[in-house]
């Protein structure tokens, strides 16, 4: 079964992530939105003077197997980077 893979992090962390996933060929076919705005649980990140601070979204579709690499890749950029937001969604994607 497929699954629908999304990342949403910290701007200042997405250099290093596609580092990571590049260097064990994952999520090679992706969507990323580089600047996104919201409000999660480590707080706003809206692009202006007040929360100047921004997210990007990665969304990929793959097998159980390489979302769970991907999953190893984001549990370990969480310990890198304890406090910079970074969250992992992981669906079924079915065909219609």
């Amino acid at each position: 079964m497929n699954v629908r893979v999304e990342i949403i992090a910290n701007r200042s962390i997405q250099e290093d992530l596609f580092e990571q996933l590049h260097a064990k060929s994952l999520a090679e076919l992706h969507t990323l939105l580089p600047e996104t705005q919201g409000v999660g649980l480590s707080g706003p990140r809206r692009g202006d003077h007040i929360w100047p601070e921004e997210n990007f979204v990665l969304i990929t579709y793959v097998d159980e197997a390489e979302a769970r690499s991907i999953r190893d890749v984001v549990n370990e950029l969480r310990g890198r980077f304890p406090d910079e937001g970074i969250t992992l969604f992981a669906v079924p994607a079915y065909d219609l």
